[in-house]
């Protein structure tokens, strides 16, 4: 009986402190949409300058560098939300 007892309690002990039941799931932290929004707004700025500043080398007009540089960064990457807004 005391045996019983004891292999009871053990194991009803094993069950509580392991934390499987107990725990609640950790769920990952959201991502913030104004943080990955302002990432791609900073690639696109980039993008874009780096981009301008080669075809402005090749001999574009810097309007029509911007224009075909956005095109471009358009076409490239149009998953993002940057690429979106127009």
């Amino acid at each position: 009986m005391t045996q019983r007892l004891f292999l009871t309690c053990l194991c009803l002990t094993a069950i509580l402190t392991s934390g499987c039941l107990l725990s609640k799931k950790s769920a990952q932290p959201k991502e913030n949409p104004s943080i990955a929004g302002s990432v791609e707004d900073s690639l696109k700025v980039r993008w874009l300058e780096k981009r301008g500043a080669e075809l402005i080398a090749q001999g574009k007009s810097p309007e029509a560098a911007r224009s075909q540089a956005a095109q471009e960064f358009n076409e490239r990457y149009p998953f993002t939300g940057a690429a979106q807004k127009k």
